[in-house]
């Protein structure tokens, strides 16, 4: 599918936009480049990442109104083409309020934000984002991630939880459920397995400086499943 080529979004509030763009350029050495949220197109990208943060404030509903950003019209189609979609945090609730992920993210059962780091399992290996995991000298099973929320608990209606199920799109859970979300859930990708929505942030678990480099195996399965 050729080498791989990041693009990270940018919305006005965005401020994990920087802290991907330096795990992918910097520690990885990728083709890296942001993307305005006014711009019409993705250009030569190949996997794109939104991120977290607080796109637009979110002063109506979290992603509501970066979803309408003029980005996301050629994002949708980039992801309905097969091309692969990574949204962490505020970016998980974007691709929700796009619909190219199903269910909502609402306040954390708590009432307050999170900010810790905590353990995620890894609910399915097959994957073009865990791939690496288990291998080499990647972690397997579990993962140290960061968390940074205060509405990440993931709803959605029984008929989708069985689908999300059945059909192996449940990508992490947490061990010990920061938000209260249903089914634990922390990540999952949609059924052609090119969308990937989390809210734990791999991008800030990629250096062992930061106490965990858990997350960039994450980033290293896209790159070999493209290279």
């Amino acid at each position: 599918m050729g080498n791989a080529k990041f693009g990270v979004v940018v919305f006005p509030g965005s401020n994990c936009d920087h802290d991907a763009y330096n795990t992918l350029k910097h520690i990885l050495n990728q083709d890296t480049e942001f993307l305005w949220h006014k711009e019409s197109s993705v250009g030569d990208r190949n996997v794109i990442i939104v991120p977290g943060g607080f796109s637009y404030g979110d002063y109506l509903r979290c992603g509501a109104i970066a979803r309408f950003s003029p980005i996301m019209k050629d994002v949708v189609r980039h992801a309905s083409n097969g091309g692969i979609v990574i949204g962490i945090c505020n970016g998980f609730q974007i691709l929700c309020e796009a619909g190219l992920l199903p269910g909502a993210l609402i306040r954390n059962a708590s009432l307050k934000f999170v900010c810790k780091n905590v353990t995620l399992k890894i609910e399915n290996n097959n994957t073009i984002f865990t791939g690496i995991y288990g291998k080499n000298n990647a972690p397997a099973g579990e993962i140290t991630v960061p968390v940074a929320h205060g509405d990440g608990n993931y709803i959605c209606d029984s008929d989708t939880l069985k689908s999300l199920n059945d059909n192996n799109q449940v990508v992490f859970r947490y061990k010990n459920n920061p938000n209260g979300a249903i089914d634990d859930i922390a990540g999952i990708i949609n059924k052609k397995g090119n969308v990937l929505g989390m809210m734990p942030h791999p991008e800030r678990a990629s250096e062992s400086i930061v106490g965990s480099s858990d997350g960039r195996y994450l980033f290293e399965s896209i790159i070999s499943h493209l290279n």
